[in-house]
């Protein structure tokens, strides 16, 4: 059935939205797929900030190049599915990749990272990437390390001479 002028003017300003909010778009095609698989991957991704939008072709390349990011005509082709990543860009990819080794239909394309086009190795590598709490936690570590070091060396002195205050109260009391 085709889609009307209005309908297109729509769907495209409708992408342009997600496209500009997006940290990353991982392309796939989801040929093969029942109608049950797609609805938990969408449920699954909206879990993760993302949204999975089943898409044309043309109106995607539209969308790319009106946003001023790369269009390659290798991610649009055949039937295309598009994961719009909002927050965690990890997150997505790897519940992606666990849908394609789960229904072995899904075949995950590529996409595009900032302005930068990867393709499915990439998208494999973003799985890799420790997710945004874990990269918090680790900076956190990272600044905690010197600043616990400081306040030691700067407690040291003081510490000391309660130590030997101590010392010097118990042995006054023994000497009593």
């Amino acid at each position: 059935m085709a889609i009307t002028r209005e309908k297109k003017e729509t769907i495209v300003s409708d992408y342009l939205d997600k496209v500009r909010r997006s940290q990353a778009v991982i392309v796939t095609e989801y040929r093969g797929l029942t109608t049950k698989q797609v609805e938990a991957l969408r449920r699954e991704l909206r879990g993760c900030e993302s949204e999975l939008v089943v898409t044309k072709n043309t109106l995607l390349a539209r969308v790319l190049t009106e946003s001023g990011m790369p269009a390659p005509k290798p991610l649009l082709s055949g039937p295309t599915a598009v994961a719009f990543c909002f927050g965690d860009v990890a997150a997505p990819a790897k519940a992606l990749t666990k849908a394609v080794r789960d229904t072995k239909v899904l075949v995950l394309r590529g996409g595009l990272l900032g302005h930068s086009v990867i393709d499915e190795t990439g998208v494999q590598a973003l799985t890799e990437l420790p997710g945004r709490e874990q990269l918090r936690a680790q900076v956190v570590g990272v600044l905690q390390g010197p600043l616990s070091g400081l306040v030691n060396v700067l407690a040291g002195p003081m510490r000391g001479f309660l130590t030997v205050f101590n010392a010097r109260v118990q042995q006054l009391e023994q000497a009593a």
